[in-house]
């Protein structure tokens, strides 16, 4: 008994420590060497920064140390550029979360729907974009958005518009690759949630008399929240600090805060602004993970 009590703890703490080691490595000490730059001096140096821990010297450690300062951060609050930059980065990725959403519940509750044989075929569709490369699914998009895209001239040729539509190097040349992009996203657990909705509730809410439309907003809906929440946060923490989207779709009016952080680290060369940017971005993020485990451990 003892030897098989040991065997299972053996098992649970490999199971525990795997991923707590993966989070310590490519997590937790990432972090603490940006979070240890954010505190650092710009300098012009390589890296262009300063202090460097000599951790032969421990004496040299402690004066190191001693310079570390919080001046960076106080760059950031007093430079409205960041703050914009933040406050842009939330309400792009909050609109084209949405959007996201209106598109991809549809798509999901049509696969819940759909045949036993021919859901296979439509998940696999829907993560087939990932079999090419992101880069240049979103290059596509330039050729299809440009004034003389495909879009534009199919708009031409159907005689809707009769000069081209500025959509390229705007927000909604952002907004379209986002939802383009991450639309898998949003449709997989949303599609988990409905797939595992037990049929037997819709037809006990239609014995009560309760028409299609008002079942799917009492029972279906209400039943699929917790893969429409979880979309949405696959969706929106990483558009939060989405630069390849903005950069290549977007024009000099988009501020997003992924841009920033690629201007101060190649252009500007600026890494302790750099990486508070970072570090700030990240604590902005933690706050709707936290909320959605709360809401998570509520629900269980």
């Amino acid at each position: 008994m003892a030897a098989r009590f040991g065997k299972v703890n053996w098992w649970k703490a490999a199971v525990i420590g795997v991923p707590t080691l993966w989070l310590l490595v490519l997590f937790l000490v990432p972090f603490a060497i940006v979070f240890k730059i954010s505190l650092s001096e710009t300098a012009i140096a390589q890296p262009p920064y300063l202090p460097v821990f000599d951790w032969s010297a421990p004496a040299a450690l402690l004066e190191s140390a001693r310079k570390l300062g919080t001046q960076s951060y106080q760059f950031l609050a007093e430079d409205p550029l960041y703050f914009n930059a933040y406050l842009s980065s939330l309400r792009i990725a909050g609109i084209s979360t949405v959007l996201t959403l209106l598109v991809a519940y549809p798509l999901a509750y049509a696969m819940s729907r759909a045949s036993g044989g021919l859901r296979p075929v439509l998940v696999m569709l829907t993560v087939l974009p990932f079999w090419t490369s992101f880069l240049i699914r979103v290059y596509a998009w330039i050729g299809i958005l440009r004034n003389e895209g495909y879009l534009n001239q199919f708009l031409l040729w159907t005689g809707i518009v009769d000069t081209p539509l500025a959509i390229l190097n705007t927000n909604t040349a952002v907004y379209i690759g986002i939802v383009y992009s991450y639309l898998p996203f949003m449709v997989l657990p949303i599609y988990a949630s409905l797939e595992r909705l037990d049929g037997r509730l819709l037809e006990a809410a239609a014995d009560l008399g309760c028409t299609p439309l008002g079942a799917f907003w009492r029972v279906t809906f209400p039943l699929s929240l917790p893969g429409v929440v979880a979309g949405a946060l696959l969706v929106f923490i990483p558009a939060v600090g989405e630069f390849v989207i903005p950069d290549l779709l977007g024009g000099s009016q988009t501020l997003m805060i992924g841009k920033t952080l690629w201007d101060e680290f190649f252009t500007n060369r600026d890494w302790p602004v750099a990486s508070a940017v970072a570090v700030m971005l990240l604590l902005v993020l933690v706050i709707p993970i936290v909320l959605f485990q709360r809401v998570q451990a509520r629900s269980v």
